[in-house]
């Protein structure tokens, strides 16, 4: 068993602390809000959240960022605009024999890291992304998951598997992480223009086509990155884009669903909580431009959201691109 530290009281940090708990593994969660702390040491759950799910009074809830002190696992699960912050706290804590697991997906403002990048940048300690179709709520319920453990040192994705996997979570190991990565992260503004498409009347003809192109995107933009293909037709890839894409889990899609409905993009998330592909899509589209790939679904969904574009007005533009061979030799064009 081990000692594993959770920052983080979000949905899926939440799910894997109940779960962590059930294998028992010794289990702390961290949160920088006190009164999402103290509202699970009182009800044991946290209803805006992961409403339903109650955390066990065996898991140490705390903001006292030094619980990291002797933790063999830190799984980083905080959204992305912070872990850069919250890295810098944890790092005078920080054993350097800690493995850190990271399940934020997207890059960071400006300069457009992968979160590994991010914090291998503050903490000099062996990264693993966790990633692939994994909803919080069905973790927590104990249904049938898979994900991908990703290191370039397989050992440290071999040693996460062997501590988190259990009957109800089947781990996977990979050693490209770009891949998981860009996959896990810009499947989330694939999903929210998904949710556009719905929130408009569209049907499966057309959600089949977002979902297919849109996974044609998001290979070409990992490989131009140095990512493997064959991993964008995984878990983490196309795995992953189904499930988002698909249900009403997802936060993505849902505020997808209200801007179709013509809500405002920045009131539609404001509805939604977090939504991870807003942000995701606002750093994707200069990163697509710099790489010099073409990504249509993204720059028109960057429209909509940040430009004003009607969601009618950006499909138009989609569906009145030139005809082109779906077979495309080089996928950098």
């Amino acid at each position: 068993m081990a000692n594993i530290t959770i920052l983080g009281s979000g949905g899926f940090g939440l799910s894997l602390a109940i779960m962590c708990d059930n294998m028992g593994h010794s289990v702390t969660v961290w949160s920088a809000f006190r009164d999402e702390i103290d509202t699970l040491m009182r009800t044991g759950e946290l209803r805006s959240k992961l409403p339903g799910a109650v955390v066990s009074k065996s898991v140490n809830l705390t903001t006292d960022i030094s619980c990291v002190a002797d933790a063999d696992i830190v799984i980083i699960g905080i959204p992305t605009s912070f872990v850069a912050e919250v890295c810098e706290k944890a790092k005078p804590h920080m054993s350097e024999k800690t493995v850190v697991v990271s399940t934020s997906k997207g890059f960071e403002n400006d300069t457009m890291r992968r979160m590994s990048e991010v914090i291998r940048s503050i903490l000099d300690n062996p990264t693993v992304v966790l990633s692939g179709p994994s909803h919080a709520e069905e973790i927590a319920q104990e249904m049938p998951t898979t994900v991908v453990a990703a290191c370039e040192n397989i050992e440290y994705a071999n040693f996460v598997q062997d501590m988190l996997a259990n009957k109800t979570l089947r781990i996977y190991t990979n050693s490209d992480v770009i891949g998981c990565e860009v996959g896990g992260s810009l499947k989330n503004s694939i999903a929210l223009a998904s949710g556009v498409v719905d929130g408009m009347g569209y049907g499966d003809n057309t959600k089949a086509a977002l979902m297919t192109r849109g996974l044609t995107e998001i290979a070409r933009i990992g490989i131009a990155m140095g990512a493997k293909e064959k991993t964008f037709s995984g878990l983490t890839g196309l795995g992953d884009l189904i499930v988002t894409c698909t249900s009403m889990h997802s936060r993505n899609r849902r505020c997808g669903i209200l801007i179709g409905k013509g809500v405002p993009a920045d009131e539609a998330v404001k509805r939604v909580g977090t939504v991870e592909g807003y942000l995701c899509t606002k750093n994707a589209y200069p990163l697509v431009k710099r790489l010099g790939v073409e990504a249509p679904i993204i720059e028109q969904l960057y429209k909509v959201l940040f430009e004003g574009m009607s969601p009618h007005e950006s499909l138009i533009a989609l569906m009145g691109r030139p005809v082109k061979h779906e077979s495309e030799e080089d996928l950098y064009i």
